[in-house]
């Protein structure tokens, strides 16, 4: 039996595998490479864990980071990453690294909780995202005030809009009670009248000492407890986390902060205005979009780097945005020649 198809239908389908085909390659290249920078910076912070020296900790993670950096086939550019040129030794804002075909622009931090993780606390995380050129907002380190909701109330809230509306329309996206929600706030003085507002709309608190890239991926994957996060963090975090949030479907919200005339300068100068409300494709518009974290230290998403005799276990986030996968990968790396595991689930 002969099956015809309307013209219009092939015309359609060859046109989506075209789109589909030029989209993903940068990503099809790239991602699981990606994932082995992460997991290669986790693993030299992991070495300076609960040894109380945040220096080590981000030394060790930023010079591994950049040295896989440079051997991926990429020709990068940093513009979100341990601050400007005269500041930071490596992983500079417009540092070129790589020396292969793919040209992207690049969101680093080796390690989002040099805290944390000097100390041994959970949520440490080494994390990164590439894009195709201009696929990255270069963001001004600064503060943002930020709101991150999970998939099905992305679109739905305003970062302009009272505490309790916000609350309101998430707990009816998620169809539950607003006593049923947690917010997760950074655990800093200026949040103090927004922890009581949200306490007086009946829900609940979850406050952290740091790392709010990893509070706003435990709002875009399911089954973590947490519904959203609140409060104002680090600008250049904001769009590492609107890469993750991209390619997750959810959604950030945010507003950069100017705290003296030197700062409104050069947010002219970056053409960045205070008064706007930056959303996830502003943040990262990139059609092309490649987002890795990897844990230092347990945490509820990500398990921490766990050593063993030779050699370590790791766990990495890995996700594309044009190709729509969402992997996580648990490696074990043995580093001494001769080790051997006994691999366990």
């Amino acid at each position: 039996m002969t099956v015809k198809r309307q013209k219009g239908a092939d015309r359609s389908s060859e046109r989506s595998a075209e789109t589909r085909a030029g989209t993903n390659h940068f990503e099809h290249a790239l991602v699981l490479e990606t994932a082995r920078v992460t997991e290669g910076a986790a693993l030299a912070a992991s070495r300076f864990m609960g040894m109380g020296d945040k220096n080590a900790v981000d030394g060790a993670g930023t010079e591994a980071m950049r040295e896989l950096l440079n051997s991926l086939d990429i020709r990068g550019t940093v513009v979100i990453g341990e601050g400007e040129m005269d500041e930071a030794p490596m992983l500079y804002i417009g540092e070129q690294v790589g020396s292969g075909q793919y040209e992207v622009d690049i969101a680093v931090d080796p390690v989002e909780g040099t805290v944390v993780t000097a100390k041994g606390l959970p949520n440490g995380l080494a994390v990164i995202a590439l894009s195709e050129r201009g696929g990255l907002m270069h963001a001004p380190d600064c503060y943002m005030d930020k709101l991150v909701v999970p998939p099905p109330a992305a679109g739905k809230v305003n970062l302009d809009w009272p505490v309790e509306a916000n609350l309101n329309v998430l707990a009816q996206s998620l169809e539950r009670d607003v006593d049923d929600l947690m917010i997760t706030i950074l655990d800093r003085e200026r949040h103090a009248d927004l922890i009581r507002q949200v306490r007086a709309t009946g829900a609940r608190v979850k406050l952290i000492g740091d790392g709010d890239v990893v509070a706003s991926l435990q709002v875009g994957v399911r089954g973590t407890g947490v519904h959203a996060l609140m409060g104002s963090g680090g600008a250049p975090e904001g769009v590492l986390s609107a890469a993750a949030m991209k390619c997750l479907g959810a959604e950030i919200q945010g507003r950069f902060i100017a705290e003296d005339d030197a700062m409104r300068e050069r947010f002219a100068s970056m053409g960045v205005d205070e008064k706007r409300v930056y959303r996830t494709n502003d943040l990262a518009p990139g059609s092309q979009m490649v987002f890795s974290a990897t844990g230092i230290t347990y945490g509820e998403l990500l398990s921490g780097v766990r050593r063993f005799g030779g050699g370590a276990r790791t766990h990495t986030l890995v996700m594309g945005y044009a190709t729509r996968v969402v992997r996580f990968i648990d490696s074990v790396h043995l580093e001494d020649d001769g080790a051997r595991v006994t691999v366990r689930i």
